[in-house]
């Protein structure tokens, strides 16, 4: 199975450098992923070293505390998207739904989500910190608010993704938006368990390994094909020298 067109690759530490953003871009280059994921400062820079490619810029706003103003967040989002940003990541207030202030929650998401129109939204939740009846609650809002995406994680709290947390939101979401299931996907058996319980994109870092089956089938591939053009060219030979005998041998007669 290739994984490459379901993987966003994220890099989005506070110390990351332009030098770490350009080899995330090269690396989604060799690898064909689907995206990559900055903070908005390299939303330019990012957008500058792929537009030859097809794969997109994301970037996140009220990232990673999610309790900035709504304001805030649409002046985040509407800037990265003239800086080139096709995808916008916006975290919710956990504020909010702890307070079971659930208006405010669906006023938050649906004014970003307005605010840019046609860029898909993606709306992390924050599962780490969520009860189940949270994660059902907070899915359902942002159905409502015409959220795009419900990603699982920031990656910046205790944990990350849940094979748990997709199949709750799956079953309370179906297909009314695709889950981004993100944080703690470290391998290719991983990444293929989350998207086989109902994950449409998949957040990974730059330390991923799952495309370790597939390096190892192309490999393969390439011995195999190496075998064949070496079979070929000793079969060439041997019918040469086969040849060869065959002239010397009439020539005595």
């Amino acid at each position: 199975m290739n994984i490459s067109p379901y993987l966003d690759y994220t890099l989005l530490e506070s110390t990351s450098t332009e030098r770490e953003i350009i080899d995330l871009c090269n690396k989604a280059r060799e690898n064909n992923c689907f995206s990559i994921c900055v903070n908005g400062s390299y939303v330019s820079l990012a957008k500058q070293f792929l537009q030859d490619t097809e794969i997109k810029v994301t970037t996140v706003v009220g990232f990673p505390m999610g309790c900035a103003t709504t304001k805030s967040k649409i002046y985040e989002a509407k800037q990265a998207i003239l800086d080139g940003a096709e995808e916008i990541g916006m975290v919710v207030n956990l504020g909010y739904v702890k307070s079971k202030n659930y208006v405010s929650v669906l006023k938050d998401i649906s004014d970003v989500k307005m605010a840019i129109g046609n860029i898909p939204l993606k709306v992390i939740i924050e599962i780490s910190e969520l009860n189940k009846n949270e994660i059902v609650r907070i899915s359902e809002i942002c159905i409502d608010a015409k959220a795009d995406f419900i990603e699982t994680s920031t990656g910046f709290t205790k944990s990350g993704a849940t094979l748990t947390a997709i199949k709750i939101i799956k079953k309370t979401i179906k297909d009314a938006a695709q889950i981004k299931a993100s944080g703690d996907i470290l391998d290719f058996d991983s990444a293929v368990k989350f998207l086989e319980v109902g994950a449409d994109r998949l957040g990974v870092t730059p330390a991923f390994k799952g495309l370790n089956n597939n390096s190892r089938q192309q490999r393969n591939s390439k011995i195999y094909k190496k075998y064949l053009e070496s079979a070929a060219k000793k079969s060439e030979s041997t019918n040469s020298e086969s040849l060869k005998d065959s002239i010397t041998t009439h020539s005595k007669f």
